[in-house]
């Protein structure tokens, strides 16, 4: 309980044709150190506030706590956010093995071109296929954490 598992990996190839649902997202962050953040997201028509813990030493593992809130107080908090806001539309495919599902992320703005794909295990060793178009693994890697994408965004990469 209050605990996400996750591997996260850049996108190689042509997801397209295995996207199932795709929603629009808009987030920032409240507050953030050491580790520790306090995010809002308009994710369609509703709103989220997420507290996030500091990751586990090999990146998969973390605490978090979400509640749905009101898509105008979401609104309404954002305006609020440390340093600008990530936009991206959010692409869910399921994994071939029929347990999982992928969350595909194409980023906008200042981070447009970076393609990010993560999936949700129920433990740190946790099986899952691994689908033709998915690219090099960055789990743990902060570059592609969307708290530092707001301070280096992928444009300025190079």
């Amino acid at each position: 309980m209050f605990q996400e598992i996750e591997r996260k990996f850049l996108v190689s190839g042509d997801f397209g044709s295995e996207v199932f649902e795709s929603t629009d997202i808009k987030q920032g962050y409240l507050c953030g150190s050491a580790g520790v953040s306090v995010r809002v997201r308009v994710r369609g028509d509703k709103g989220y506030l997420t507290i996030k813990g500091r990751r586990s030493p090999n990146g998969l593992s973390r605490f978090e706590w979400e509640k749905e809130i009101a898509r105008e107080e979401a609104e309404a908090l954002l305006a609020l956010a440390e340093g600008g806001l990530i936009e991206k539309t959010r692409h869910l495919v399921k994994n071939t093995d029929g347990r999982h599902t992928w969350e595909v992320d194409v980023f906008h703005g200042d981070n447009e071109g970076l393609v990010v794909a993560e999936i949700e295990l129920s433990s740190e060793d946790d099986t899952f296929d691994h689908p033709e178009w998915l690219g090099m693994e960055v789990t743990g890697d902060p570059r592609y954490h969307n708290s530092h994408l707001l301070k280096q965004p992928y444009k300025t990469w190079k």
